[in-house]
C-alpha cells in the first residue's frame, strides 16, 4: 500500500544514486499512435481496428496505455476491437490539463467512442480509471455496455497527517520519479512479465518528461469522494478483478466485497496477484473478461464476438 510504504521509501532515499537508471526506451505499440483533441490537449490512443465490439482500456495513474500490452492481443484475437488510451498527463497524452479527475477521464473515453464512429463500448479501467469508467456510465448510460474494473480504487483511503506529509515530500523533490517507481515495483507480488525491465524504463522515461510528475502528484491529491458517491448509482454490468495481495488496500478481498455489495457485480479474485492482475495473470483475466462481456452481448441481443481468422477458439 502506498500509504504504508511511503515512509520506508523516503528513509531509503539517501541510499539511492539519482544519476539515472540507464538509457530509456521509447514507447512502442502495435499500431501508430493516434490522438483525440480534447480542449486543453490531446489524448493518445492505439486502435486495433476491426468490426468487433468496441472495448476501450484505460490505465491507472503513473502508467501508460501499454500497460495492456499482454491483455490486448488476447482480446483482439477473441474478436474485440480494442482501443487502449492514455489518461491525461500520462503516456503520450498531453502533460498539462486543467482537470485530471476521474470524471474528466471518463469524458475522454466517451468522446473517443464517438470519435471512432461507435455509439457503445465496453470499458476497462485499472485503479482510479475504474472510477473513470463509472463516471462515463453515469454521464451517458446508453454508451457503456459493461465495465471491467481491474484493481479498482473508488474511494479515498484513511490517511493521517504524517502520511500526507511523507507523500508530499516524496513527490516534491528531484527524487520523486524514483519514489513513485519504488512504490510501483511493489505492486507485482505474484510475478513480473518477461518485459518488465524494459517497460519500467519506458515509464521512467515518460515520467521524467516536463509536467508528467506534476500531473501525477495532482492526480494523487484529488479526492475520490464524488466517485465513491456513484457506487451503486449506475445501472451497468460490472466485473471486478482484484488481486488478493493488492498492496494498495489493507484488505483487497474486503474491498472487492464492498463493491459487489454496493453495485451488483461479478468478482474475480486472482490468487497471489497485486494491483495489476491483468499483467501478472493475463490468460485467466482475459478469459474472465471475454466471457463476462460475451454474456452481456447475449443479454442485450447483440452478436457475440468471433475469434480471429485461423483461431479455433478464443485464445484466452
Amino acid at each position: 500500500m502506498l500509504l504504508r510504504t511511503a515512509a520506508f521509501l523516503l528513509l531509503a532515499l539517501g541510499l539511492v544514486c539519482l544519476s539515472g537508471v540507464g538509457r530509456a526506451l521509447a514507447f512502442s505499440g502495435p499500431a501508430p499512435t493516434q490522438f483525440l483533441v480534447r480542449g486543453d490537449g490531446r489524448v493518445a490512443y492505439d486502435d486495433s481496428g476491426g468490426p468487433g465490439p468496441l472495448l476501450i482500456a484505460i490505465p491507472g495513474m503513473g502508467e501508460s496505455r501499454h500497460q495492456y500490452r499482454l491483455l490486448r492481443p488476447r482480446l483482439v484475437a477473441a474478436g474485440f476491437r480494442v482501443v487502449t488510451m492514455d489518461v491525461r498527463g500520462q503516456g503520450a497524452s498531453s502533460a498539462r490539463w486543467s482537470d485530471y479527475s476521474a470524471r474528466a477521464v471518463g469524458g475522454d473515453a466517451l468522446a473517443l467512442i464517438g470519435h471512432l464512429g461507435r455509439s457503445q463500448a465496453f470499458l476497462l479501467g485499472n485503479s482510479f480509471a475504474a472510477g473513470a469508467a463509472l463516471w462515463a456510465a453515469h454521464e451517458q448510460p446508453g454508451a457503456v455496455l459493461g465495465i471491467g474494473m481491474l484493481g479498482p480504487i473508488l474511494r479515498d483511503p484513511p490517511t493521517g497527517l504524517f502520511t500526507r506529509l511523507v507523500l508530499d515530500l516524496g513527490l516534491a523533490g528531484p527524487w520523486r520519479t524514483w519514489f513513485w517507481m519504488s512504490y510501483w515495483d511493489g505492486l507485482f507480488p505474484l510475478r513480473r512479465p518477461a518485459d518488465h525491465a524494459d517497460y519500467r524504463r519506458q515509464l521512467v522515461s515518460m515520467l521524467r518528461e516536463p509536467g508528467r510528475m506534476d500531473a501525477l502528484r495532482t492526480m494523487i491529491g484529488l479526492s475520490k469522494a464524488a466517485t465513491e458517491a456513484l457506487v451503486g448509482q449506475v445501472d451497468v454490468p460490472v466485473l471486478v478483478v482484484m488481486g488478493d495481495r493488492d498492496p494498495d488496500f489493507p484488505d483487497p478481498v474486503a474491498e472487492a466485497a464492498w463493491i459487489s455489495r454496493t453495485t451488483p457485480a461479478r468478482v474475480m479474485l486472482v490468487p497471489g496477484a497485486g494491483h495489476y492482475p491483468h499483467v501478472e495473470a493475463p490468460d485467466p483475466v482475459a478469459a474472465e473478461i471475454f466471457h463476462f462481456f460475451q454474456w452481456q452481448l447475449r443479454l442485450a441481443g447483440r452478436p457475440a464476438t468471433e475469434p480471429a481468422a485461423g483461431t479455433a477458439k478464443p485464445p484466452v
